[in-house]
């Protein structure tokens, strides 16, 4: 099921299994993706890392993830644009900027939903469907709250889930700007002293705020999102290593080898001849 608007609006909704999983294919451009399990030991690689996605488990891509599927059961595939709804025009209503979407990709979310966000999601995904049959002019408006229902409730999920031991809402803020502006800057600045000036914080505020998380350090993070972005460009672009260093915001080749290499713990030569077929 697809809506086409008239102004370039895009949503779209499949129900995917063996048969016709090359809807997961994203080919269209500023579209973001959610995709729904239901069912058990889905095997698909993303950005080259091997994941196994059991039911009613969620993950959510933007265009720029390299996905390739190994063995697909059932799953329920959502994906929009830009034109049909914003989500950085509208993160005042859903709240999923720099954790659904738009963090540093580094971090793949997924979140598990079961109880009561399980019946909303199945009650807004099947109102959904319904309103494809209603062609006239409000189908638009009301698909646009469906997906809203959709992304608010996977939000509230995420935040419990991934944020349960930040309580409050200055530092859950402060994560998502520091996971959007990663994800927007991390060619350019590779410090936290760097975001923490966009966002008018000390390092040491946003160092105790990921502490309080008991996950990686923000300087693990910027430079695992580099890293991602490092390994995307070896193995699915034809560029030379010096290209991708200076892409990358390194003043040469020799900083950005030994980076490299310190991460994936071969060089970036390597790397290339050994993840191309």
């Amino acid at each position: 099921m697809v809506y086409d608007g008239k102004n370039g609006e895009y949503f779209e909704l499949q129900k995917i299994d063996s048969h016709n999983s090359n809807f997961l294919k994203n080919t269209k451009t500023q579209t973001l993706l959610l995709i729904w399990f239901t069912s058990d030991q889905n095997k698909l690689t993303i950005d080259g890392i091997p994941y196994t996605f059991e039911k009613n488990e969620i993950v959510f891509l933007t265009e720029f993830h390299k996905l390739e599927y190994e063995n697909i059961k059932t799953i329920n595939l959502l994906k929009f644009n830009k034109s049909f709804y914003c989500v950085l025009d509208h993160d005042s209503e859903i709240g999923c900027k720099g954790i659904l979407y738009y963090g540093a990709a580094a971090k793949l979310p997924i979140i598990k939903i079961n109880e009561v966000p399980l019946e909303i999601m199945q009650t807004a995904w099947k109102m959904a469907t319904l309103e494809f049959e209603m062609k006239d002019s409000l189908q638009l408006e009301m698909l646009q709250m469906m997906l809203k229902r959709i992304l608010i409730t996977c939000t509230r999920v995420y935040r419990m889930q991934s944020l349960s031991s930040i309580t409050g809402t200055e530092q859950n803020d402060l994560i998502r700007n520091f996971n959007f502006l990663v994800e927007t800057n991390f060619r350019s600045k590779h410090t936290v002293a760097d975001y923490a000036s966009l966002i008018y914080k000390s390092p040491k505020t946003i160092s105790n705020t990921f502490k309080k998380l008991g996950t990686k350090s923000p300087l693990k993070f910027i430079q695992e999102r580099i890293m991602l972005e490092a390994r995307r460009l070896i193995s699915y672009t034809d560029k030379d290593i010096s290209e991708i260093a200076y892409e990358l915001g390194f003043n040469d080749i020799q900083t950005f080898s030994r980076f490299f290499k310190k991460n994936e713990k071969i060089a970036p030569i390597q790397y290339r001849k050994k993840n191309t077929p």
